[in-house]
């Protein structure tokens, strides 16, 4: 019994998964189980760690690219005209969800295979599939500043960063009715 509540389990959610769309660009939710969106936090006037977390169909691309378009909105939204990246990494979350291939179809073996997976009726289950989901999230902290941006690695024009990544953001879907 505990076996036939795993593999619906592990079916769940390689459904949720499958139904499930990249995440947009959007805040994330504080205290949700969740949390998927940008997040920001100021520890000085001009000085902020921000971040962008993606579920699993989010590239590590786009999940780098949000962070980036958030840093030039926060940055403009703030009065400032260029921001300075101080400190910048992505994070990557990994994990493998197995279940058994068309366990009553097909999946099933007459044959003994010692302490594999035994089904409900005596029968092993041959194969078992596996997929692999990828998370990123990327965060950073900036520096606001005004002025001309000096010709440095690190400096980013807020309105070049958000009028060349503009075309790439997608928000979410407004509620339906």
């Amino acid at each position: 019994m505990k076996r036939l509540v795993l593999i619906a389990a592990a079916a769940g959610l390689t459904l949720l998964s499958a139904c499930a769309t990249p995440t947009p660009y959007q805040a994330a939710v504080p205290g949700s189980g969740y949390r998927t969106g940008y997040s920001d936090m100021r520890i000085e006037d001009d000085r902020y760690r921000i971040s962008f977390s993606g579920n699993d169909l989010t590239s590590r691309q786009t999940v780098e690219n949000y962070m980036l378009y958030h840093a030039a909105e926060l940055t403009l939204n703030a009065g400032y005209d260029w921001f300075e990246m101080v400190h910048r990494d992505t994070d990557t979350k990994t994990r493998t969800v197995s279940t058994p291939d068309d366990p009553f179809w097909g999946g099933m073996s007459w044959r003994f295979y010692g302490r594999r997976a035994w089904g409900p009726w005596g029968m092993g289950f041959d194969d078992w599939d596996s997929v692999q989901y990828t998370r990123y999230q990327a965060s950073a902290e900036i520096l606001l500043h005004k002025g001309q941006k000096p010709d440095a690695p690190n400096a980013y024009d807020a309105r070049s960063v958000k009028a060349n990544l503009e075309n790439q953001i997608v928000r979410p879907a407004p509620p339906t009715k």
